[in-house]
This record gives C-alpha cells, sequence and structure tokens, in this order.
C-alpha cells in the first residue's frame, strides 16, 4: 500500500467522521443496542503483538463473563491496512465498538470529529491523569477530555545489533551512544565483513520514515523538533541536508530484500543473524523475544545515533466509538488495559512499557526496565510517521518527502514536498 493510499484513507475517515456525527453523545448507554458483543479492530497480528493483544482479551473476558469479544484484527504495519478497512466500516454507518490508534493528531483528530467518545469515566476511576506520563496526557486530551486510552509506549529512536556479526565484523558499539559518522564508519567495516548491514523491512513503508524521523532527530535535536511542530524549521537548512546525506549513505547499506520483508520479517532476520543493525521502535523487542534471541547474548541495543537524550514514542490508544453498538462493553475493555496485571502481561510480551508511573517494572527485561526509566528522565517526543506530532496532512507530506528523496536523492525536491506539507497544515479545516 503506498502512503499516499493510507494517508488518503486516514482523510476519509476524518471527512466521514465530520459528516456522521460532530455532536454525538458520550454517555456510556448510548447507542448500546447489546450488552454481550465486543468487537476490537487492531493490527496486531505477529507474534509478539498477538501475544500482547491476547493479554488485553483475557483481561477483558476475566472480568466480563459471558461477553462474546470478537479480535477483528487486520494484518498490516502501522495500521496500513486498518485505516482503509476503519474508512470503509464509518462510511457504512458500522464502526467496531473499539479500535487502535495512536496517540496525539490522531486520536485527537477522531475526537474533534465526534467519531469517538471521551473516556473521562475510565481516567476517573483509575486516577489516570495523576498517574500519566504528562506528555503522553496530554496527546490523549482534547478539550480537557481524555479520549484514548495508552496501552503503553515504544521508543522509536533504537538501534538494534546482532552480537555475532558484529564480533565477525571487528565492531564494537560505543558504551557513550554512536555518532552518525560513527555509526556509518561501523556499518562500512560489517559490509567488507561480508554481512548485511542494515536490516529494512521495507515493505512496510512506515520503517523507511522511521528511519529518516530517527536521522532527523540526531540532526535536529529536541528543539529542531519543537520548533518543527511549530511548522518553523526550515527545510532547507544545513541540518535538514546533514540528515539527508546520512539517511541516504545508510540506505546504500540496507538490506537488498528490504523491499520484500515486513518490519518483522526484518527483524527476525536480524535475530537469526541475517543482519548486523536494524533502526526499528523497540515493537522489535517483543519480535527478537518472539523469535528466541536473548537479550545480552544474541542480540543488543543502543540509542539511535545522537538521539540518546530523548524518547521518541510511539504511543499505542485504543478508543471507544461514539455510535458503537456495545457501549458498555467498549469502556470495560479500556477500563481493564490499566489494570497492573494486565499492564506487565501486555508488556513482557509486546516489548513496550508502562506510561503509568505506578506500575512496578522490576519484572521486566533490562531493556525494558532501562526504557521505562528514559520515558520518565528523557524529553519525550511525539512521532511524525505514526502520525502523533503533526496532522495528516502534514504526515502525508513527510512521506512524500521522504519517498521523494529514496528515489531521486534530490535534497530540494525533499524540501518542496515538506514545504507543501506545511502550507497545507496550516490551511483552515474544510
Amino acid at each position: 500500500m503506498t502512503a499516499r493510499r493510507r494517508m488518503a484513507a486516514a482523510a476519509a475517515v476524518a471527512a466521514l467522521a465530520l459528516a456522521s456525527g460532530a455532536c454525538g453523545d458520550d454517555s456510556p448507554t448510548s447507542a448500546t443496542t447489546s450488552t454481550r458483543q465486543l468487537e476490537v479492530v487492531s493490527w496486531w497480528t505477529s507474534g509478539s503483538e498477538a501475544a500482547a493483544l491476547d493479554a488485553l482479551f483475557a483481561a477483558f473476558r476475566a472480568s466480563n463473563p459471558g461477553v462474546h469479544a470478537v479480535n477483528a484484527a487486520v494484518a498490516g504495519g502501522a495500521g496500513s491496512n486498518a485505516i482503509v478497512e476503519l474508512a470503509r466500516r464509518l462510511q457504512a454507518g458500522d464502526p467496531p465498538d473499539v479500535w487502535q490508534t495512536f496517540a496525539g493528531k490522531s486520536v485527537q483528530g477522531y475526537a474533534s470529529r465526534g467519531v469517538v467518545r471521551s473516556v473521562e469515566t475510565v481516567f476517573d476511576r483509575d486516577d489516570l491523569r495523576a498517574r500519566m506520563n504528562p506528555t503522553i496526557l496530554r496527546s490523549v486530551m482534547r478539550g480537557g477530555r481524555p479520549y484514548g486510552v495508552p496501552t503503553g509506549a515504544h521508543r522509536s529512536n533504537v538501534l538494534w545489533f546482532n552480537k555475532k556479526l558484529l564480533e565477525q565484523a571487528g565492531v564494537t558499539p560505543p558504551s557513550s551512544g554512536y555518532t552518525l559518522a560513527a555509526f556509518l564508519a561501523d556499518l562500512k567495516k560489517v559490509k567488507a565483513s561480508g554481512a548485511t548491514p542494515l536490516c529494512l523491512g521495507a515493505k512496510d513503508r512506515f520503517t523507511t520514515a522511521e528511519l529518516f524521523e530517527n536521522t532527523l532527530l540526531s540532526a535536529i535535536g529536541p528543539r529542531g523538533w519543537a520548533d518543527m511542530v511549530d511548522d518553523e524549521l526550515d527545510w532547507r537548512s544545513g541540518r535538514v541536508q546533514a540528515a539527508l546525506k546520512a539517511f541516504g549513505a545508510m540506505l546504500g547499506y540496507s538490506d537488498r530484500q528490504a523491499s520484500q520483508l515486513t518490519w518483522d520479517q526484518a527483524t527476525k532476520k536480524l535475530a537469526s543473524a541475517g543482519c548486523a543493525f536494524e533502526s526499528m521502535n523497540d515493537s522489535a523487542f517483543g519480535e527478537l523475544v518472539a523469535a528466541g534471541a536473548r537479550e545480552g547474548e544474541d542480540f543488543g541495543v543502543t540509542a539511535f545515533p545522537g538521539t540518546g537524550v530523548s524518547f521518541l514514542a510511539v504511543v499505542d490508544v485504543f478508543v471507544a466509538a461514539t455510535k458503537a453498538q456495545n457501549a458498555k462493553n467498549a469502556l470495560a475493555f479500556l477500563g481493564d488495559i490499566s489494570e497492573p496485571t494486565t499492564q506487565l502481561a501486555f508488556h513482557k510480551a509486546k516489548g513496550s512499557v508502562p506510561v503509568l508511573r505506578d506500575i512496578d517494572v522490576s519484572s521486566l527485561t533490562a531493556y525494558q526496565r532501562a526504557s521505562a526509566k528514559a520515558l520518565w528522565a528523557s524529553p519525550v517526543l511525539l512521532s511524525i510517521a505514526h502520525g502523533e506530532a503533526m496532522s495528516p496532512e502534514f504526515q502525508e507530506g513527510f512521506y512524500d518527502a521522504v519517498f521523494t528523496y529514496v528515489r531521486t536523492r534530490s535534497a530540494d525536491a525533499f524540501a518542496d514536498d515538506l514545504e507543501d506539507a506545511v502550507s497545507k497544515d496550516k490551511l483552515p479545516p474544510r
């Protein structure tokens, strides 16, 4: 699926929402025609994702015996196909009771258009405002009310590596963290050893966008990220040009089979020593473990070069439809997500970390404990590639610009696409 088709589907969801209920009733009993059913749409179908989703269903079924909960997951990395299916369902006036989206502009967009209900009762019951990471809390709020429940946070600005291949190439990732120049030098060493330097699951286009997003963060830093969110970043600046140059160099070291691999297939290739490095949000951690790879023995992880002071977050969120056929069950499903036992079972499978400060992470892995610490100690930034930090119009332009550069290696063409996206982002909503 092309980035444009995926973004067009998101735009279709927005348009349909405007037409179908900007003044929807948030009360939990509205549109409730059955109390024994629940349908949940997500895109979690890989091994680690399915296991994590099963933990959420298990918690719901335990607290709601007799309710038939349907897992209507739609395969496709980062929701590429689920978004299309959701657009079709909304057009038909048949929304699922609960669906998965991302924090920030994604959930706030649904809220502004009236297709998802406030989950204030869930937040009040579990005191989530006080317990949740402040940046992530703000990312699910609109008009002072919360509209989605985060499952946890993935850190996107991380770099995974296969220890065996690096040893064979004579490469040792620096304990203080990579610079972009040092990372590129090590990619060159790996290539000279005969191994594939960089895994990339480019069949899922978000992985290429993530690779550039991480490279951009390395070049502009958290302050530049804030400028970008405020539409004040100069897309023709030297910093952006440096990011593009490094990104192009990395692509030159990427797996020749990248276009044939999904993100989880690429991660499994890293686990089996088919490639040395992978830049991928830490969904990869769950998939590496599911593939039988051992943390610290078979694989290691470090911050993406030059980004160690930041936590670039990918935050999955579940929302309840305003016109859900089973609204009470939808809110019950969302209410179970933040239970401590559910949280731990979920994160052990998924590789993510809790966004609630009082969840005891001592039973999670060494990597996850470090990631949880970073979440609370670092500036938390929202992702462009996953539709959190910027509008759908800008996200579409970002994907267009990235893939324009992949095709042309033209920094001017890249900047043209982003400047066009900024212009669209500033237009008043239709």
